[in-house]
């Protein structure tokens, strides 16, 4: 296939076939990203994201296709001349005793230097500039092999821009970090986007993926399952599809993970809105304890979580008042249990139905709680 001489791309895969041993795990893998975008792999253990990864950067063969860098076929550059276009940060990378961290960034200048890795000033300006731009500065002169998991990633990301890259392929570099360093690690792979490079990685934190990307691929069950910006891609019913979720919830709107919902019967009320009932909904959830939830608009900060933990919610339209019908529904539910949680949400003037309601329950002479502390007197600790 001849690129068009109009093409901005700066990479862009063709029709790839990819696998081991001549038989293909993934087929027609075809899609182009211009400078400054970031592509994300997701999907669950094994379905060869990986794969696809070390396929692009030649560590493995390509099975069929054409993978093009810069509207050049990868084939035809020498490994010198791909390592000034692409580099790599793979998670299996051996980081040896003894070697500062400033030595281990300036490796990453090896495509210049010649065949005696000799730096020059600039080369030394580079490395510097590389560990500024990670926040790595103070780690220059300690040994790599004595540095935190997070700090070691930066260090490699740190190598990778010494090879002054128009792409950057990483296979799960957020594996083994905490959220704090997970965190720091996407930004700075962002600020890196932002200065032009392109950015190819894989994921398994899909609500990070998410954040980050402006495209997504998802890889199951040899093939391709979906493909496109995150608005398309991210939706509850292709996310369960796609890591096959019969348990829980994955809520696409604010990347929520729910566990699955309390069986049996209805026990307690929730009085939630405003996200006041989240913590209960979670914390009932915990304990096995089925429940109901209302009066929540349609437009709630509690949704997200409420809906798929509750045994039933009331949910009026957003912006108006709640109807009669939801009132009567609403209280029906508090008739049948003994429990009823105020999760203390403000009332206005389109939720003053819930002074009503908490007034209700009084009045039945339902059991009424305000606390987790009391949940726990009430229904024991987590079991």
């Amino acid at each position: 296939m001849k690129t068009d001489p109009m093409d901005n791309s700066s990479l862009k895969l063709d029709a790839l076939s990819v696998g081991y041993n001549g038989i293909p795990l993934i087929s027609d893998i075809t899609l182009s990203l211009k400078r400054g975008e970031i592509l994300t792999l997701i999907g669950p253990n094994g379905a060869g994201k990986s794969t696809i990864l070390k396929s692009i950067t030649r560590h493995l063969a390509l099975l069929s296709g054409t993978v093009f860098l810069d509207g050049k076929n990868l084939r035809l550059y020498s490994r010198r001349e791909a390592a000034e276009k692409m580099a790599v940060v793979l998670t299996e990378c051996v980081c040896p005793d003894l070697t500062t961290c400033f030595e281990f960034v300036s490796a990453g200048r090896y495509p210049y230097t010649g065949g005696f890795g000799l730096l020059t000033a600039r080369d030394r300006a580079v490395v510097k500039d590389a560990l500024a731009k990670v926040r790595a500065l103070d780690l220059a002169d300690r040994q790599i092999a004595r540095i935190s998991d997070g700090q070691r990633q930066r260090i490699l990301l740190a190598r990778a821009l010494c090879q002054e890259p128009e792409v950057i392929v990483l296979d799960e570099p957020t594996s083994f970090l905490d959220i704090r360093h997970k965190i720091e690690l996407l930004g700075i792979l962002a600020d890196m986007a932002k200065s032009g490079i392109t950015v190819v990685l894989s994921l398994h934190e899909i609500d990070l993926a998410e954040r980050i990307s402006d495209k997504i691929v998802c890889v199951k069950d040899g093939g391709i399952a979906a493909c496109g910006r995150p608005a398309e891609v991210f939706s509850d019913e292709k996310i369960k599809e796609l890591y096959g979720i019969d348990r829980g919830s994955f809520g696409a709107l604010y990347g929520n993970i729910e566990l699955a919902a309390p069986q049996g019967d209805i026990r307690v009320f929730v009085l939630g809105g405003g996200g006041y009932g989240v913590k209960f909904y979670r914390a009932l959830q915990k304990r096995g304890i089925a429940f109901a939830a209302g009066i929540l608009p349609g437009n709630d900060l509690d949704l997200p979580v409420c809906l798929p933990l509750a045994k039933r919610a009331v949910c009026a339209k957003p912006f108006e008042d709640a109807a009669p019908d939801d009132i009567a529904a609403a209280k029906a539910l508090i008739d049948a249990v003994d429990t009823v949680i105020d999760a203390g949400c403000p009332c206005g003037k389109l939720n003053a139905c819930q002074d009503d309601l908490r007034r209700y329950a009084a009045a039945k002479g339902k059991r009424v709680i305000a606390s987790l502390e009391e949940l726990d007197l009430v229904f024991g600790g987590k079991k």
